[in-house]
């Protein structure tokens, strides 16, 4: 199965030296940084192993990480 990576830098790459400046100056920007890595780890691994799992859990996964998503989008804008 072909598995999209979606780690920050790769979804906002005219971003990347301001997403380096946020992890290292904005401790809150950091923490949900790190939750959105986590979590595009996880869906990057149920769907790349093909584990089994319920509709309903990938689209929780999926609805967090966009939602941080957002809110780390809307602090690279800020």
């Amino acid at each position: 199965m072909q598995v999209d990576h979606h780690d920050l830098a790769h979804e906002f790459p005219e971003f990347k030296d301001r997403i380096h400046e946020l992890k290292t100056s904005d401790t809150h920007f950091h923490k949900q940084f790190e939750r959105y890595d986590e979590l595009t780890k996880e869906v990057e691994r149920l769907e790349k192993q093909d584990e089994p799992v319920t509709d309903e859990h990938m689209e929780d996964l999926k609805k967090q990480r966009l939602a941080l998503k957002d809110e780390l989008y809307g602090m690279l804008k800020g």
